[in-house]
């Protein structure tokens, strides 16, 4: 998983556990769940896009000055 992946995903965890405690605290909004549902989606699609992404290239060897 690279950087940006790893940071959706902490902040989809973190958004899933606000939207708890918001609807245990005030009642549940259901804009709220669906905007959720929507990032976890979104978090999924983006996870299984760079999973399926070919490594890159491996370095070119230095050129010799000779």
């Amino acid at each position: 998983m690279s950087g940006p992946t790893k940071t959706m995903t902490v902040l989809t965890c973190a958004a899933l556990v606000l939207t708890t405690a918001y609807t245990v605290a005030l009642g549940s909004s259901g804009w709220l769940w669906f905007g959720l549902v929507l990032l976890v989606v979104s978090t999924i699609g983006m996870a299984a896009a760079d999973s399926s992404a070919p490594p890159p290239p491996p370095p070119r060897p230095p050129a010799s000055t000779s």
